[in-house]
């Protein structure tokens, strides 16, 4: 296969960048995740985006303009000049309660004893883990799953939607499998 751009999105901690980055590894081509764009290095982290012209220029410098990549990560919003690059975009859902349960043990790791209560990152991540909770409620008419389906939807490329909950080996095989049966003669999506 001479290109492989690909997205790889979904809910905060349905498991985009893990396999974002195994398929890149398999495929041999780079991995880039849209938070490294999106925000800006600070201490702690997350704390400041940069703007949306300097993400994109970025982007464009440092990855975008390669034959293949894996992305992680969402552009709804705001990265259409790069979402016309990708020639395929995974999609990750989650149930809801499996997917707070990883997040929180994703940020034990990240931040260890600062998200206890009292710790330097208590309220930070208190204020996190309620937004991520907000993306699948089903009572918000605009939720952030909401948006993502109807982002989904205006799309020009094929989707391939799967349930993270398998193991990360048997999402590997499924998306591998499709992506190789839907390439045309010229090496695109088709």
């Amino acid at each position: 296969m001479s290109w492989y751009r690909v997205l790889v999105a979904g809910g905060s901690a349905t498991g985009t960048t893990t396999l974002g980055r195994s398929l890149a590894t398999l495929k041999a081509v780079p991995h880039a995740d849209v938070d490294d764009y999106l925000w800006l290095p600070t201490s702690p982290a997350f704390t400041h985006k940069r703007p949306v012209e300097e993400r994109l220029a970025l982007m464009n410098a440092v990855f975008v303009p390669r034959d293949s990549w894996v992305l992680t990560g969402t552009l709804r919003g705001w990265g259409d000049s790069v979402i016309e690059k990708v020639e395929a975009v995974v999609f990750l859902t989650l149930d809801p309660l499996t997917r707070m349960e990883r997040l929180a043990d994703r940020e034990v790791v990240r931040c260890g004893d600062a998200i206890e209560p009292g710790g330097s990152g208590e309220e930070a991540y208190r204020a996190f883990t309620q937004w991520a909770r907000a993306y699948d409620d089903d009572a918000l008419a605009d939720s952030r799953r909401a948006r993502d389906e109807r982002w989904l939807a205006g799309l020009s490329c094929p989707v391939l939607r799967l349930d993270s909950a398998k193991p990360v080996s048997e999402l590997i095989a499924e998306v591998d499998r499709w992506l190789g049966n839907d390439v045309g003669t010229n090496g695109h999506r088709g």
